[in-house]
């Protein structure tokens, strides 16, 4: 015979939000599914609505999300839906900053700590919670240079140069791209990064044609 349900809302998980804790540490304090406990607090909160409130109002400082966190979060959203990545520690200033942020962030996250209304919001971000890697960032940088070449290409430019330009994107572009080529003649070149390149960029390996003398009758 299965257990009989225990009755929503209860009272002590109530009880324990109204006094602010968030669901996520009531339900690892009570040993209970953190959606069994979502599902209890919906039912009080239809009930009655200030519960909430008095949440929000017994939350720690620290809990509680400022204007300038407010700040962080709506752009590391943002970065998120634009570029599908999470800010670098190697990046802009911009970045870093909120690479720091995101840290913290997430030592409140396991500390149980973190602001209900942050969790909510970068829990979108799958993974987020997860230490992310100097190999991830590398990796996010790189595909994204990549799919600056691809755009570059289909504007109808050629093969970019990475010196004798003064074009600032054909040089940037030029350099990395004769960076990867130097990585494949010394063998250090990862076999689906050179797939990658080979499905995208026709004669990436060879470069741009040259055109000089010999050319000339």
């Amino acid at each position: 015979m299965s257990q009989a349900r225990r009755s929503a809302p209860d009272a002590e998980w109530v009880l324990m939000y109204r006094s602010g804790i968030p669901g996520p540490k009531i339900a690892a304090v009570v040993g209970a599914a953190e959606t069994t406990v979502r599902y209890h607090l919906a039912v009080a909160a239809r009930q009655d609505p200030g519960i909430r409130t008095a949440h929000q109002a017994a939350l720690s400082p620290r809990q509680r999300l400022t204007a300038p966190g407010q700040r962080n979060l709506d752009d590391i959203l943002a970065l998120y839906a634009t570029e599908g990545r999470l800010p670098a520690r190697d990046g802009t200033d911009r970045e870093r900053a909120l690479a720091t942020w995101l840290q913290r962030r997430r030592k409140e996250a396991a500390d149980g700590d973190l602001s209900p209304i942050c969790a909510h919001a970068l829990d979108t971000i799958p993974g987020w919670r997860d230490q992310a890697t100097k190999r991830d960032a590398d990796e996010a940088r790189w595909k994204q240079r990549l799919g600056e070449l691809a755009a570059y290409l289909a504007a109808g430019n050629e093969l970019p140069r990475h010196n004798k330009t003064d074009d600032q994107e054909e040089r940037t572009l030029g350099v990395w791209l004769h960076t990867q080529r130097i990585t494949l003649r010394a063998g250090k070149l990862t076999p689906v990064r050179e797939k990658q390149l080979n499905e995208t960029v026709a004669g990436w390996r060879q470069g741009r044609p040259r055109r000089g003398a010999n050319s000339r009758r």
